[in-house]
Order: C-alpha cells, then sequence, then structure tokens
C-alpha cells in the first residue's frame, strides 16, 4: 500500500478542525502585506517594487508559517498562536526564500525545455519548505532531503498534486462564477485575498503531511531488530516424538562445543605410563 494512501482525506479532516487557525494565519498575513503594499503604492513607482518585494516575502511567510501550523496540530490540539507561529518561523524564513526561488527558477528552465523536465523537479523539489522548517535543513540542503525524501515514491507524490490541481481549478471556477457581478478589479482583488486564504492552509497541509508520510515510510526497516531471531526447526521438520530429546544446555552431539561460551573444555583422564623400549645388545646403557 501505497505511503500516501488518504492524504488529501487526512488533510481535508485537519483543514476542518482546524480551519479557524489556519485561515487566521493566512488571512491575518495577507492582509497587513496588502495594506503595505496599498500604501507603498503612494509613493510611486520605488514604492511600489517595494511593495512587490513585501508581496513575495509575505507569500513565502505565509508558506512557512502554515507548515509550522501543521507541525503543531499534529498532536490534536493548536499549541501556538498566530504570534507565536510568526516567531518560530522567522529564523527560517531566509532560507525558505532563497531555497524556493531557486527551485522556481530551476522548475522555469526545466517547463522552458521540455516541460517534462519540470514536472520532475517540481515533485522532487516539492518538500523543500517542511525539510526547512520541519526538517531543519538549509538552503541546499533542502533539495537533497527533499529529493531523497520522494524518492521511491515520485509517481505516488506527482499523483496526489495531479488531484489536489484539478480540485483547485474546480476551486476557482466556483468562486468565479459567484464574483462574476463585481467590477473586474474588485472582484480579482476578492478573488486573489480568498483563495490565497482558503487555499494555502490546504496545500501547506498536503505537502506537510507528505513529507510527514515519506520520512516514516523511509525511517520504516530502521526499526527492525538488529539481530534477526534465531531460525526454527522449519515447517517440514517432522515432529517431537516421546522419545526425542529435546536440545538443552549441553553440548550437541558431533559439535565437540561446550554447553556455555565460558564453560571450561573437560579434563583428559591420565593414562598409563609409556612402555620403555626393550634393552638389546646395542642399547647404550
Amino acid at each position: 500500500m501505497s505511503p500516501l494512501s488518504g492524504v488529501l482525506g487526512e488533510s481535508w479532516s485537519y483543514y476542518k478542525r482546524f480551519a479557524g487557525h489556519f485561515l487566521l494565519i493566512a488571512f491575518v498575513i495577507y492582509i497587513v502585506a496588502a495594506a503595505i503594499v496599498a500604501l507603498l503604492s503612494l509613493a510611486g513607482s520605488v514604492g511600489t517594487f517595494v511593495g512587490l518585494i513585501i508581496s513575495v516575502i509575505a507569500a513565502f511567510l505565509v508558506q512557512a508559517a502554515l507548515v509550522k501550523a501543521v507541525q503543531d496540530v499534529r498532536d490534536g490540539r493548536a499549541d501556538l498562536n498566530l504570534g507565536e507561529t510568526v516567531r518560530a518561523v522567522l529564523p527560517y524564513l531566509a532560507a525558505v526564500i532563497a531555497a524556493s526561488i531557486l527551485a522556481g527558477i530551476g522548475i522555469a528552465i526545466g517547463f522552458a525545455l521540455i516541460i517534462v523536465p519540470g514536472l520532475i523537479l517540481l515533485t522532487f523539489w516539492s518538500l523543500i519548505v517542511p525539510s526547512i522548517v520541519i526538517g531543519g535543513e538549509g538552503v541546499f540542503g533542502s533539495f537533497s532531503k527533499s529529493w531523497r525524501t520522494v524518492r521511491h515514491y515520485a509517481w505516488h507524490v506527482f499523483g496526489t498534486y495531479v488531484l489536489v490541481f484539478l480540485i483547485l481549478i474546480v476551486f476557482d471556477i466556483v468562486l468565479g462564477l459567484i464574483l462574476l457581478a463585481l467590477p473586474i478589479v474588485a472582484r480579482n482583488f476578492i478573488s486573489n485575498v480568498v483563495s490565497g486564504t482558503l487555499v494555502a492552509p490546504f496545500l501547506a497541509l498536503v505537502v506537510t503531511l507528505i513529507y510527514y508520510r515519506l520520512t516514516a515510510a523511509h525511517e520504516a526497516p530502521r526499526a527492525e531488530p538488529a539481530w534477526p531471531a534465531q531460525a526454527g526447526p522449519g515447517p517440514d521438520a517432522p515432529p517431537a516424538g516421546p522419545g526425542t530429546q529435546a536440545a538443552g544446555p549441553g553440548p550437541q552431539p558431533g559439535t565437540g562445543t561446550a554447553p556455555w561460551p565460558n564453560a571450561e573444555p573437560p579434563r583428559a583422564e591420565p593414562g598409563p605410563p609409556p612402555a620403555s623400549p626393550p634393552s638389546g645388545p646395542d642399547t647404550q646403557a
């Protein structure tokens, strides 16, 4: 069975249970960033450029904060509030931004070539953010960590992302139909805020739970006992009869071994002295 079986259902269960917590994190960060960008846009082109940078930073902050929030609620309760969650991910924010930008460049180049390399990189590098926030990896270490985690399960990961992509397409269509009567500017603004607030937590849940499941799948063989169990007589061995003696702690026939490792070997009994050679005429005294 695939380790990702039911991951979307589990993500949806967490989403429904902790919707208020997840939506608050995404909504507050998006609103604060949108307000700052709106104020900076009044300063002209320079302010617009700075606002664009703040928007990018806010998007990465939402990703990191939601991954941390998912890690927090896996025990069944939310121990960190909004401020504590943001403070917990601030030390990882620079690494998340740098790694995400590098991954975005590599994936874009892959899509520009034959599309397939871009899909491959998108799949194998999809766990970069949880590798940093949860695994504690650095910028370049997160790439190798994500690659090792996805390895052997790439098709399962890719199939999961395809299903999520289809779900998001349906969501965008429904949201667009709901907002169809609004002016285009208001429609785009509300669509971006609503879709970002509602969709980002679910994406973070899917990615983080994939990270946990695949990490556990790779570590499962290490939990086996170091020493294999002693082999028994086997299913084809004849049953022991009433005259069959069970193997005990004594030496086994034909083995010549002592019953215990530290036992002393049996001492040889003294025999008769060797016979003296017969005296003859050539024997010197």
